[in-house]
């Protein structure tokens, strides 16, 4: 295939494949910066929407940035270019985190990372074994029950390829360890309901006008079993009850909870960990397989070191994934192309 000729149209389609990228509380952090001397896509950190209580250190942003550049090098390759991905390329500007070269070769699907000699760990990725462009729009989170139907293990060893391909790793949890990762979870959610600023933060981007954080009707209902402690965006009501007016559900009673992990925790670790994490949602979504991310453990130091304390090998959690079969979940709003691009230089 050749490369079409990167016009606007073409330019504001790779923005909204980027931009389409999960995010924590859809703060779509991120801005993108054409460099038109070299065809290359810059995408750098919006601190205006970082998450200054949940996220201090930055990591679920670099995450995120990591999800979005994935979702960027499958729209170039896509309609013709190799992307060719160099994650932090410069220590003088701390927020430029990865860019993305349109380069005018032949392609693998999804394009190779340029090595980097601040970073020796940089290796070349691989590929899907099919164009994921169309499964971009389609992918959603679904925070709804889902059926007890279980994953076939050829879709489980291809999601674990999937992350292998980053230099992450992903495995479904056994019940034992399901249950352990769930308390972990729950106890999140116990602090975060306790720590007015954490809460603060959380109530604010619940929103239903603008494009970003989420509307409250996409917020999802809340386990009436109390075995599966989804996100409560919103905290107790002046009651004390959690859930506030959120409908109740039954959720799955052997939640299927698959935990990415890195072997390292810098900063290009998170940026892979997304990209990784991108690839798996996305090849879970050609399979009409559903996800939502357990996010909170994460958010407290301690509980993300204990979600590692019974893997058998040395490792960083960077998500807890539920996965599973059940509805689509309706869309968060999105940025346009325009709010996020910054003129060329």
């Amino acid at each position: 295939m050749q490369p079409a000729m990167l016009d606007a149209a073409i330019l504001e389609k790779l923005i909204s494949a980027a931009v389409a990228a999960p995010s924590m509380h859809n703060t779509q952090p991120w801005r993108y910066r054409l460099n038109p001397d070299t065809v290359t896509l810059e995408v750098r950190a919006a601190p205006e929407r970082a998450l200054r209580y949940a996220d201090p250190m930055g990591r679920a942003l670099s995450v995120s940035a990591g999800a979005a550049v994935f979702n960027l090098r499958v729209a170039v390759a896509h309609f013709g270019w190799d992307p060719v991905v160099r994650l932090l390329p410069y220590r003088s500007q701390p927020d430029l985190l990865a860019t993305v070269r349109l380069a005018a070769a032949p392609h693998d699907g999804a394009g190779r990372e340029a090595p980097h000699h601040g970073d020796r760990h940089d290796a070349p990725h691989g590929a899907p074994d099919h164009d994921l462009y169309d499964v971009i729009w389609r992918r959603h989170s679904s925070r709804s029950p889902f059926s007890g139907r279980r994953l076939p293990p050829r879709v489980l060893y291809e999601l674990a390829e999937a992350a292998r391909a980053h230099g992450a790793t992903l495995w479904l949890a056994g019940p034992e360890e399901t249950s352990r990762l769930l308390r972990l979870t729950a106890e999140a959610e116990r602090r975060t309901s306790g720590d007015p600023r954490r809460l603060a933060e959380s109530r604010d981007w619940v929103r239903d006008i603008g494009p970003y954080g989420i509307p409250a009707a996409a917020l999802g209902p809340r386990d009436v079993t109390g075995r599966l402690p989804m996100r409560d965006y919103l905290g107790p009501g002046p009651d004390g009850r959690r859930g506030g007016d959120a409908p109740a559900a039954a959720f799955e009673s052997h939640p299927a909870i698959a935990v990415l992990a890195t072997d390292q925790d810098r900063r290009t670790d998170w940026l892979r960990a997304g990209q990784a994490l991108e690839h798996v949602l996305l090849l879970a979504t050609s399979y009409t397989v559903r996800a939502s991310l357990l996010h909170q453990a994460l958010e407290w130091s301690d509980l993300r070191w204990s979600l590692s304390d019974a893997h058998r090998t040395p490792g960083h959690v960077q998500m807890l994934i539920r996965l599973g079969y059940g509805p689509v979940g309706p869309a968060t709003p999105r940025s346009g192309a325009a709010e996020t691009l910054d003129g060329g230089r």
